[in-house]
């Protein structure tokens, strides 16, 4: 396990806590603080898994305090922000963060990961640049993966582009064939029936 104490996206162990864990957007957590106790059936899950612990809701969690806990900082900041659309905001504090010698260049490709996978950020690829940027002893990391990005939007556009133009061809050989159809003296509701043109657009072809 790359961040060790993680569980679950937003919950981590924590000794003598007041807080729980923000689930489904609720914050702070209203449900219960032992983490066997939100299972459907508790007693199975905690023949299952022994013993329980106490469960934290970061979200309460003030980010200055967030921001000493090491090599678990940038991984709570991160959850603790996950839904944000603009993820800017945090730039500076995760770019303080990745300078320190807290985490190695594996656990910042999974976290960078986890971002990607779960955040909501319109600006991804601009946000690592940027990050790699002021955090050169992970640059060639941030860069890669924000090459990688790049290369995945420009290929999703060109699928689309191509499945776009598949569909307007097909279209326009659909209509082509409906109006030999009807210049051949094919009555109109047939045509409809074996091409699924619209009978008005059909009925365009005699002006």
């Amino acid at each position: 396990m790359l961040f060790p104490g993680i569980i679950h996206a937003n919950v981590t162990q924590y000794d003598a806590s007041e807080h729980h864990l923000s689930r489904e957007g609720y914050s702070p957590y209203p449900w219960a603080m032992n983490w066997l106790e939100d299972f459907t059936d508790p007693q199975l899950a905690c023949q299952i898994y022994s013993h329980d612990f106490t469960l934290v809701d970061i979200t309460t969690i003030p980010d200055d305090d967030i921001m000493q806990h090491r090599s678990m900082a940038a991984l709570t900041l991160i959850q603790k922000h996950i839904r944000q659309r603009d993820l800017a905001q945090l730039l500076d504090k995760l770019a303080s963060l990745l300078i320190m010698e807290h985490i190695d260049k594996q656990q910042v490709v999974a976290l960078v990961n986890y971002m990607l996978q779960t955040s909501e950020t319109q600006n991804a690829t601009v946000f690592l640049r940027k990050l790699a940027q002021r955090v050169p002893r992970h640059g060639d990391e941030l860069m890669t993966m924000a090459e990688q990005l790049e290369n995945i939007g420009l290929l999703k556009g060109l699928e689309k582009g191509i499945r776009q133009g598949k569909q307007a061809g097909e279209r326009e050989a659909t209509l082509k064939i409906a109006r030999a159809m009807l210049e051949n003296g094919l009555e109109e509701q047939a045509i409809v029936k074996m091409t699924g043109i619209a009978i008005e657009e059909l009925r365009q072809f005699h002006h």
